[in-house]
């Protein structure tokens, strides 16, 4: 059985040789090939562990049984016209998982206490003793209440913030406040003071941060003003209406690690902007050690003749 890995993307973690060194230890029976890199027919191809593989890639492999998506996102892969219907897995890892809430923790707790406003104070040599309020008088809202934003939550809500979650449909029990739907939203925006996004990117979340959003959350908490933690996808979220929201006020501050453009433009003022953190699309870096092994343990389980976990709604979007 041959897989094949297709990677499209700039870092460290998304060298190909190292992924194809993980996955020819964790599946050493199989072949291996790189797309791109090595000879191999078409027809030998059955399985594709892919992140942003060029549009009509896949349509080329006729024995092609499953694809296997190597990030958290399957927006990339959804928009090709041309992808094989053939079972799509998206990334659950725990690894993934604790990587991304370690991002949203560090970033809430960075806008509760302030730092940023600590280091530039630093920076300028001054003593900058304001009052702290506790966790317990913030109160942080996560857009999108999977795997993801419920353990988040979990730990957030452990530190002692209240939390509350929104999803486009009702969710089991998770320990917090649950809003959903578009006529919760309001709601939900209505009592955040910082907002915590991590929506997958679908064709009825595409650009849901703008205004209108903004303008929506806590005008009356502690922190003076609400602040917006992007760590979904770039195609979320508005650039100029964050902007403009942050250069009015309406916004007092965002962490974004995701935008319209990646990598982002030298040009954007997000780079400069005082009140924004800009962080590359690192929040939740996808590890090959963990992620390889999950991949192959689920190919394995596949030929077994035992059910795929984790496979993507095609009509959700995720």
């Amino acid at each position: 059985m041959t897989l094949l890995l297709s990677i499209n993307s700039a870092g460290d973690s998304w060298s190909p040789q190292r992924w194809r060194e993980r996955f020819e230890q964790a599946l050493p029976n199989h072949r291996i090939v790189v797309d791109g890199a090595d000879a191999y027919a078409k027809t030998e191809v059955r399985y594709a562990a892919v992140w942003k593989p060029a549009p009509g890639l896949l349509a080329q492999f006729p024995n092609l049984a499953v694809t296997f998506n190597l990030g958290a996102g399957v927006d990339a892969l959804l928009s090709d016209p041309a992808l094989p219907d053939v079972p799509l897995v998206r990334v659950v890892n725990a690894d993934l998982t604790r990587r991304m809430t370690e991002y949203v923790t560090l970033h809430v707790l960075l806008h509760h206490r302030r730092m940023p406003k600590l280091l530039r104070a630093q920076a300028d040599k001054q003593w900058l003793a304001k009052d702290q309020s506790a966790a317990s008088a913030v109160r942080v809202g996560i857009m999108g209440m999977g795997t993801l934003g419920r353990d988040a939550a979990d730990v957030l809500r452990r530190i002692g913030f209240q939390v509350a979650g929104w999803s486009r449909s009702a969710k089991p029990e998770t320990g917090v406040v649950i809003y959903s739907g578009a006529n919760e939203l309001a709601a939900f925006l209505a009592r955040t003071d910082i907002l915590v996004v991590l929506l997958p990117l679908t064709p009825a979340t595409t650009g849901i941060l703008d205004r209108r959003v903004f303008a929506g959350l806590a005008r009356d908490g502690v922190l003076g003003a609400p602040v917006l933690i992007n760590a979904g996808r770039g195609g979320l979220q508005i650039e100029a209406d964050i902007l403009a929201a942050l250069d009015d006020g309406t916004l007092a501050a965002a962490s974004l690690d995701v935008f319209e453009t990646e990598p982002l433009p030298q040009m954007s003022r997000l780079w400069v902007h005082p009140n924004v953190i800009v962080t590359p699309h690192n929040a939740a870096d996808s590890d090959p050690d963990a992620i390889a092994a999950d991949v192959a343990a689920q190919v394995l389980a596949f030929e077994r003749g035992d059910a795929l976990r984790n496979v993507v709604a095609r009509g959700a979007g995720y």
